[in-house]
């Protein structure tokens, strides 16, 4: 591995932990909203049941989340994220066979 890179994640790395250890703020959050969990639905040109489906995600769930009644948060709010963030590689990581 190169000499600068691997400097570079070796900071990035430090960061994390003072991050998790409350030393440092992250320099973005992202906050999974209501007006956020349509957005990202939408973006996949999914019903809300197929969404659900696809993303093993309760239909009333999803709708509560949607109406903002409630907030998705821990596991719910880390897959809403990757989605948001590379939703063709997530949906294949869900449909492979192992």
């Amino acid at each position: 591995m190169d000499d600068k890179l691997f400097a570079e994640l070796m900071k990035s790395a430090s960061q994390a932990v003072e991050i998790v250890s409350g030393d440092r703020k992250p320099s973005r959050t992202f906050e999974v909203t209501s007006d956020i969990v349509r957005e990202i639905r939408e973006s996949t040109g999914l019903s809300q049941e197929r969404f659900a489906g696809l993303f093993h995600i309760s239909v009333g769930t999803l709708r509560n989340w949607e109406q903002g009644r409630r907030r998705p948060d821990g596991p719910a709010a880390a897959l809403l994220t990757a989605i948001k963030n590379d939703p063709k590689h997530v949906v294949a990581a869900l449909n492979s066979s192992g």
